[in-house]
């Protein structure tokens, strides 16, 4: 018979939440494994804790993050309970899991973790292998809000594409897919047909589905999609639309056009025209919850529930002196959409862009759209083990320049020491000039919490 403190070891595998959260990390090198036969599994042995939540399921290539931002924000203040479970963080693993715009405590993740533990690792010794990083954090989501928050709607982004990902399990009461670009290839699929059909994966029969995708062959593949799952799809420029009426740096304000009515007033402090597709997308989801559940939303809250979204690390300014922007620009669509913003929206004398990329991204698109708007660039390195090395970064950039011919060539310094590179770009930045920190997340999140003094901040994804 075993002891007490047997026991307690067998029933409490950690102490300190700090342990617990370094055991999820460790699940990391089980890697990307798109399935859900291990969380399906899972969710069988905790009861299918998922079935009792309403979900609002956030797909596509950008613009996931800000779109869940947008509408935990409008329903929060409409007086809704939320959860709102995204990736990657960008300071704390905590991130990842909010109620009502709060982190999950540590104690109660701590909690949840030492009941998950074990169920982990005796599925680990099953044929289906270990669950990953990402498959246990959705599960805490799961139990979090089912067992512990209950609130009144979950909106849930998913992590890589849509069909195979590990969010999928759920069944939602709406569906979004924000746009399809091209990041993953790897995994889903090397042309934007395959990479469509991936997260159109997310329509559920019956669940009515929104999309600001553009692009006719990506869009054609979402329609086929709903039509299979008798799902009622609402296409922007087709069932609905936004009209930009005003737009300066932090405002932008908009009427909203949709197949039940018009808002007029709306209003947002998010830069970026592709903001402007994002708020449509979260309007237009709300607008059928409103329509077809009941969700109280009046006007005048909506609007104020808008224009107080944020979200960090996308067109973030963190510091005035000098102006220094963020932007997690990884992949060749984020970095068109952040060389629009940086000739529309932002003023400045001259531009100085410091980036640092992994190494499985598309460099020389990426590189095409940002390149010609600087007059300085340093490439650097990201604390992270898929990093690309800011040299090899260097001689595509110079490729690039060289493939384009008559573009403005920006001058380029090599730091692979992060810390260092970003001393260059503050000192390097004169009042009137703007710095931009841009690239993978990892090195987003870096940068943000040391300029910002997040003592707190971990590394993590």
């Amino acid at each position: 018979m075993p002891t007490t403190s047997e026991t307690e070891a067998t029933d409490f595998p950690f102490v300190r939440v700090e342990d617990a959260i370094d055991w999820i990390n460790s699940l990391i090198p089980f890697g990307i494994r798109p399935g859900l036969d291990r969380i399906e599994l899972l969710m069988e042995r905790l009861g299918s804790p998922h079935r009792r939540l309403k979900f609002i399921h956030v797909a596509g290539t950008n613009g996931k993050g800000s779109t869940c931002a947008m509408l935990t924000s409008v329903l929060l203040a409409n007086g809704y309970d939320v959860g709102t479970f995204t990736s990657p963080y960008i300071e704390k693993y905590t991130n990842r899991l909010k109620y009502n715009n709060e982190d999950i405590p540590e104690d109660t993740l701590l909690q949840l973790v030492n009941k998950l533990k074990p169920l982990v690792d005796e599925i680990a010794q099953t044929p289906l292998g270990s669950p990953t990083t990402f498959e246990v954090s959705t599960a805490l989501a799961i139990m979090y809000y089912a067992t512990v928050t209950f609130p009144d709607v979950v909106v849930w982004e998913t992590g890589l594409g849509g069909r195979l990902d590990v969010t999928n399990i759920v069944t939602p009461i709406v569906s979004i897919i924000t746009n399809i670009g091209h990041d993953h290839m790897d995994i889903l699929g090397d042309t934007i047909e395959k990479i469509a059909a991936e997260k159109a994966g997310i329509i559920k029969p019956g669940v009515p589905a929104v999309t600001t995708v553009e692009q006719p062959e990506a869009l054609e593949v979402i329609k086929q999609a709903a039509e299979k799952n008798q799902s009622t799809l609402y296409v922007m420029n087709e069932q609905f639309r936004v009209e930009l009426l005003h737009a300066i740096e932090n405002e932008q304000n908009f009427t909203f056009f949709g197949p039940f009515r018009s808002m007029e007033g709306m209003s947002l402090t998010m830069n970026g025209a592709h903001q402007l597709k994002n708020a449509a997308a979260s309007l237009m989801a709300l607008e059928v919850l409103r329509q077809y559940m009941a969700f109280m939303l009046e006007d005048a809250t909506t609007q104020e529930g808008l224009k107080r979204a944020a979200w960090p690390g996308r067109l973030e300014m963190v510091c005035e002196k000098p102006r220094m922007l963020l932007d997690g620009a990884h992949n060749p669509e984020g970095a068109a959409t952040l060389a629009l913003a940086l000739r529309d929206t932002y003023r400045y004398e001259r531009l100085h862009i410091m980036m640092g990329m992994l190494s499985t991204k598309h460099h020389p698109d990426v590189l095409r759209h940002i390149l010609p708007l600087a007059d300085t660039v340093i490439f650097t390195e990201p604390d992270f083990r898929k990093k690309m090395d800011a040299e090899s970064l260097k001689h595509i950039a110079e490729q690039v320049m060289e493939g384009e011919g008559d573009i403005q060539c920006p001058t380029i310094l090599v730091e692979p020491d992060w810390h260092k590179a970003l001393e260059q770009l503050q000192a390097m930045t004169e009042p009137g000039d703007l710095a931009v920190v841009t690239g993978t997340l990892y090195l987003i999140a870096d940068v943000r919490s040391f300029v910002l003094h997040r003592t707190e901040s971990e590394k993590g994804w």
